[in-house]
């Protein structure tokens, strides 16, 4: 069996169905929770979140940004989070976004995907917006070390809209990403399994109006907008179509809103809810 992150995926969707818990402890959320207003109180509220995905799901998104913001004890508090979620054999996606150019974003990639790393994930979101091939480093990185990434394609907030689906050649720029990408997964990935290298999609994405289309090889799409942004898990067959079990369906303030005692509850409810979407 291969162990690459595209095969590793696969695996966790089929064992535990597409539900993604992101872990986002926004300031809002922390009161709700009655824990402090920093670096302690998002350690504490992402620790009781993997406790809870623990066994219930196959795969975390901590949101970086609500950790950086308590500064190197912030950080501190997103090591502790990532290593109790790889110990818990949840596969962890580092939502970070990162952008950059030649050996800047090969630092980006050390820092998130070398095995050992103090911030260890198992993927990281990246931006392709000053080119694909500025993400070389990151996608060569990630196969050495059996990890992955998740490239921006089609994002559903409407301050992207402009770009994603402004025209290149007779195809928007979100299908250009996705063309080029695939590209890269094809080349290293063995015919049948999935390729390492994902997709942000946005769940409440148009894809006629974003102009992308199924693609191939097969690779993991990460779709936030399920649960508060107004995907509901019977969305996902009619939303993603032919590439509907391909998708890690996030979700965060629909279930983290349940609070510490809540939460692992809300997830099994979720969970029940997407098995009979998949279901039909």
């Amino acid at each position: 069996m291969s162990h690459t992150f595209g095969e590793r995926v696969r695996a966790a969707l089929a064992s535990s169905g597409p539900l993604c818990v992101g872990i986002d402890p926004h300031a809002g959320l922390l009161d709700a929770w009655g824990l402090s207003q920093d670096a302690a109180g998002v350690r504490e509220f992402g620790l009781r979140t993997v406790d809870a995905a623990a066994g219930r799901i196959g795969i975390v998104k901590p949101q970086v940004s609500f950790f950086e913001r308590f500064g190197s004890a912030g950080f501190a508090a997103l090591e502790d989070v990532l290593a109790a979620a790889r110990a818990a054999e949840l596969i962890v996606i580092a939502d970070a976004k990162r952008g950059d150019i030649g050996t800047t974003m090969d630092a980006y990639a050390a820092a998130w995907l070398t095995p050992g790393s103090p911030l260890e994930a198992d993927a990281l979101t990246v931006s392709p917006y000053l080119g694909v091939g500025a993400l070389d480093g990151v996608f060569d990185l990630a196969r050495t070390h059996g990890k992955g990434a998740f490239v921006l394609a089609a994002t559903s907030n409407q301050e992207a809209e402009h770009l994603q689906r402004s025209r290149d050649g007779g195809r928007t720029v979100s299908a250009g990403v996705i063309v080029e990408v695939s590209a890269r997964n094809a080349a290293v990935t063995p015919e049948g399994e999935w390729g390492s290298i994902g997709f942000v999609i946005g769940a409440t994405v148009d894809w006629t109006d974003a102009g992308i289309s199924p693609f191939a090889p097969a690779a993991p799409i990460l779709a936030p907008g399920f649960g508060a942004q107004g995907a509901e898990p019977a969305d996902l067959t009619t939303r993603f179509g032919a590439m509907s079990a391909h998708v890690i369906a996030s979700e965060s303030r629909s279930i983290l809103s349940a609070g510490p005692e809540g939460i692992a509850s809300a997830i099994d409810t979720r969970v029940a809810h997407y098995q009979e979407a998949v279901r039909g």
